[in-house]
């Protein structure tokens, strides 16, 4: 039996047993008086209570549970008691989506929840920022009518989403999004939306590398194909100075592919490499000794080379890197300045900075090419370059190498007056000349 009734019990019971005692003490009429009074007064309690109990249901939230004695305190003990653990419910709930809330606004890709109609529930800053969703004002809107692309609408209404959708907007600088919906609960989805606009222009850059690439080596090879086909073939008859004009031009071909796979592995390691080794105190002027003459070496006469060295600045770096980049850039201007032209190699300090330049009496460059001269395969004038011998990752490398070295590549070029290429080296690598080590023995740059 519950305690209301107990109580309800022992109130009646002791109301019985007072009329009782009144009876022979006043009579009949005074003991019914007593009970009635005590009637009443208990009903006026209970109104009382239930009075309090309706003004607390108008408003529960922002109303206490009321205080009651008797019969009325279980009652609402137990219903504090309910209010209580509702709360702490509704707490626990609130510091759930909370969290979940804030894990949305962690999340590095943009995050959408939609209502079985694709209307917007919620949705994180980084949505707002691909999509151009407004985090108040679009919720309940559908998503079509925000994002207004016919494969997104597709998208949406066929229901199959096995495979991401790739949405690339005209807004946001061309940005290239993948799009996941995730079903979930009664007809309600999940949209993941992940910017690959990166990964878009790697997957871009790679294929344009590997075309690049073979066509680089599809040219020598068919050359040195075709020259061995006739050489190869007993019907055709060729005099010594022909057969020797076509060997000579095979060596030349295979020279250049030889040059171009060793100019991919140098790029390749450079890239795979995961930060700058063996670093020691380079000095740069006996270095440059040997890169002046490989490129009078490369010109064979053709060219003044000459170097300029100023304070003789020593660098914290890899000597072997160091002599690739600095080689390149000679065998650039060997390659690009015609015979008779002017070679100036220069190694200095500006301010607190080092730099080493060439410059050279070529060509020089119109001012639309400078700022893709060290993109892979880049030419300016692809049949001079193939006249050259070039194999246009040259500038690549260097970028790469100074990069490592936390320096970078100023150009300088007009046409008809050469072209001067400055590697710039931060203060923190230049030091004094009387730290040299000596400098390791490295091969030709490629």
């Amino acid at each position: 039996m519950s305690s209301v009734w107990i109580r309800s019990l022992w109130v009646a019971a002791g109301t019985g047993c007072a009329g009782l005692l009144a009876w022979p003490l006043a009579g009949p009429v005074w003991a019914l008086a007593l009970v009635c009074f005590v009637l009443v007064l208990l009903l006026a309690r209970h109104l009382f209570n239930l009075a309090a109990l309706a003004r607390w249901l108008r408003d529960p939230m922002a109303r206490p549970v009321p205080q009651g004695g008797g019969v009325w305190e279980p009652v609402l003990a137990g219903l504090y008691g309910f209010v209580r653990t509702r709360l702490r419910w509704e707490r626990q709930l609130q510091d759930e989506l909370t969290r979940f809330r804030n894990a949305g606004l962690a999340l590095p890709d943009g995050v959408v929840l939609l209502d079985a109609n694709s209307h917007i529930e919620w949705c994180n800053p980084i949505a707002s920022e691909y999509l151009g969703l407004d985090e108040l004002r679009d919720l309940g809107q559908p998503l079509v009518n925000l994002v207004r692309h016919p494969d997104l609408a597709a998208y949406l209404e066929q229901g199959e989403y096995a495979e991401p959708l790739t949405l690339r907007l005209a807004r946001g600088g061309g940005r290239v999004l993948s799009l996941a919906i995730i079903p979930y609960g009664e007809a309600q989805k999940l949209l993941l939306a992940s910017d690959i606009t990166l990964a878009e222009k790697v997957e871009t850059m790679r294929r344009d590398f590997v075309a690049n690439v073979s066509h680089e080596l599809k040219s020598p090879l068919t050359v040195v194909a075709g020259f061995l086909e006739t050489l190869t073939d007993s019907e055709i008859k060729l005099d010594e100075e022909r057969r020797q004009g076509y060997l000579q031009m095979m060596r030349e071909h295979t020279l250049r592919m030889q040059r171009l796979v060793e100019d991919l592995l140098t790029l390749s390691a450079l890239e795979g490499s995961p930060g700058l080794r063996d670093e020691t105190l380079v000095d740069v002027s006996a270095l440059l000794a040997g890169v002046r003459d490989d490129a009078q070496a490369l010109s064979a006469g053709r060219h003044r080379v000459e170097l300029g060295i100023q304070d003789a600045p020593v660098l914290l770096a890899n000597a072997q890197e160091l002599r690739s980049a600095f080689g390149n850039l000679a065998a650039n201007a060997v390659h690009y300045t015609p015979a008779g032209g002017d070679i100036r190699l220069d190694w200095r300090l500006r301010g607190a900075q080092a730099v080493f330049s060439v410059r050279d009496s070529g060509p020089g460059i119109e001012p639309r090419h400078v700022p893709r001269l060290t993109e892979r395969f880049y030419r300016v004038d692809h049949s001079r370059s193939r006249e050259t011998g070039g194999t246009g990752l040259g500038l690549a490398i260097v970028k790469h190498v100074l990069t490592r070295h936390q320096a970078a590549l100023e150009i300088e070029s007009e046409p008809g007056r050469g072209s001067c290429f400055s590697a710039v080296f931060p203060a923190r690598r230049v030091k004094s000349a009387a730290d040299t080590a000596p400098v390791p023995q490295v091969g030709n740059a490629s």
